[in-house]
């Protein structure tokens, strides 16, 4: 994971001693900032990174004296790993997931090619690279994926959509707002709920809702699926959303959508809800913008 390691408040005015020796307090203190290294503290990467949309929550900790500490991989996956953090200032701490997205010799790129059409490089010799595949180009995936995600969720978030609040984008790391409880269990995935009908009906009426936002912004989801979707207490709330697809500018775009609305209307169905793939995709497509 990229973190920003421990420093003294007053590196940029530190001056090495004179004497090649260093005093017995002086080695006290650097063996303590080398256990600092290693300890899974490091100060929050809050103030040199990308921030969420605002108005941002109450809950998000901004000051730079803040730490975060690693408490573990909850999620692995063939594009990224999600952590665990605790974001720690004076009495006040929060929970945040950290997905950290592979670098382009530990990543699967051949789903890639479909997702990214529609999106545009800044230059041409960008645009020329991720379409060739060369090494440089696989590069430029990779970090395209968490700035696209990052993108995505600050514009469903402003649009009110239900999904995780996008605190903060760091490099191929993006942080955001942990779905679970205050002790660090994740919510469950809609694959791993037994609902009874009507409780699957409401769960329906909401992700309508929330893919009608992304409709709104000209987005689908692109790989939804039961697994993709978290239920906690009742809400539900759409993650994953890096490969998400523009619906107009993508020439597939529609595809994706038609074989979203398929994908979670079958799951549904098997649970007694009228979820009608047609239905869901003809709705949606009265949502989304110059269609």
């Amino acid at each position: 994971m990229t973190t920003r390691t421990r420093r003294r408040f007053d590196d940029d005015d530190f001056e090495p001693p004179a004497s090649g020796w260093a005093s017995d307090a002086d080695r006290n203190i650097d063996e303590q900032i080398h256990d600092d290294l290693h300890d899974g503290i490091t100060y929050s990467t809050y103030p040199d990174a990308i921030h969420g949309p605002d108005p941002a929550p109450a809950w998000v900790t901004a000051s730079p004296g803040a730490t975060d500490t690693d408490l573990g991989v909850f999620k692995t996956g063939k594009e990224a790993d999600v952590s665990l953090i605790r974001r720690t200032h004076r009495d006040n701490s929060v929970l945040l997931a950290a997905k950290q997205y592979r670098d382009a010799q530990h990543r699967m790129f051949h789903r890639d090619a479909g997702y990214l059409e529609g999106r545009r490089m800044r230059k041409s010799r960008e645009t020329r690279a991720v379409a060739t595949r060369t090494a440089f180009g696989r590069e430029l995936i990779a970090g395209q994926w968490a700035a696209a995600e990052f993108s995505v969720l600050s514009h469903l978030w402003t649009a009110g959509a239900a999904v995780p609040y996008p605190v903060q984008l760091y490099g191929t790391q993006l942080m955001m707002e942990f779905i679970g409880s205050s002790d660090g269990v994740a919510a469950p995935r809609l694959a791993q709920l037994r609902s009874s009908a009507h409780e699957a009906a409401a769960l329906y009426t909401q992700l309508r809702d929330v893919l009608g936002r992304l409709a709104d912004t000209g987005y689908t989801h692109g790989d939804l699926s039961p697994y993709n979707v978290l239920v906690h207490d009742g809400r539900l709330v759409l993650i994953d959303l890096p490969q998400a697809v523009d619906l107009v500018g993508n020439p597939q775009g529609f595809a994706f959508l038609r074989r979203d609305c398929d994908n979670i209307c079958t799951w549904f169905a098997a649970r007694g809800v009228n979820a009608d793939p047609s239905i869901l995709f003809d709705d949606l497509m009265l949502s989304v913008p110059s269609a």
